[in-house]
C-alpha cells in the first residue's frame, strides 16, 4: 500500500523504501531513504533518511533536506542542493510535518 500525504503541496515516494545515491562534497557516496517532495513557493524540497547498516531503509531519525536543482526529462529530479538557509529550512520542515502528520511520528 502507497502511503498519501494530506497536503496538496505534498507528493509522496511512489513506494516505500525507495533509496537513491548522492555524492557528497569530499566525493563520498551516501545512500539516502526518499520520504517525499514538499512544494514551498515555487521550489521543490526533498526529504531524505539517510540509511546505513545501523540505519536500515524504513527506519527512524534525522531527515536530511535538500533543494531539487534540475529535473530530469521526464520532469523528475536529478539534481539536489543541501538547504543551507536555516529560515527556509524551518519553513520547508513545518510543511512536511503538516503534510505528513499521519505518516511520521515527530518528536
Amino acid at each position: 500500500m502507497i502511503r498519501e500525504g494530506s497536503a496538496e503541496n505534498f507528493c509522496p515516494p511512489v513506494s516505500e523504501g525507495i533509496t537513491i545515491e548522492v555524492t557528497d562534497e569530499r566525493g563520498d557516496a551516501l545512500p539516502l531513504e526518499f520520504l517525499g517532495l514538499v512544494l514551498h513557493e515555487g521550489r521543490r524540497y526533498g526529504f531524505f533518511f539517510p540509511v546505513d547498516e545501523d540505519n536500515p531503509a524504513l527506519a527512524s531519525g534525522e531527515v536530511v533536506l535538500l533543494e531539487v536543482t534540475e529535473l530530469d526529462e521526464e520532469g523528475q529530479p536529478s539534481a539536489f542542493e543541501l538547504v543551507m538557509d536555516e529560515a527556509i529550512a524551518a519553513e520547508v520542515y513545518e510543511d512536511f510535518k503538516q503534510a505528513t502528520k499521519d505518516l511520521y511520528l515527530f518528536e
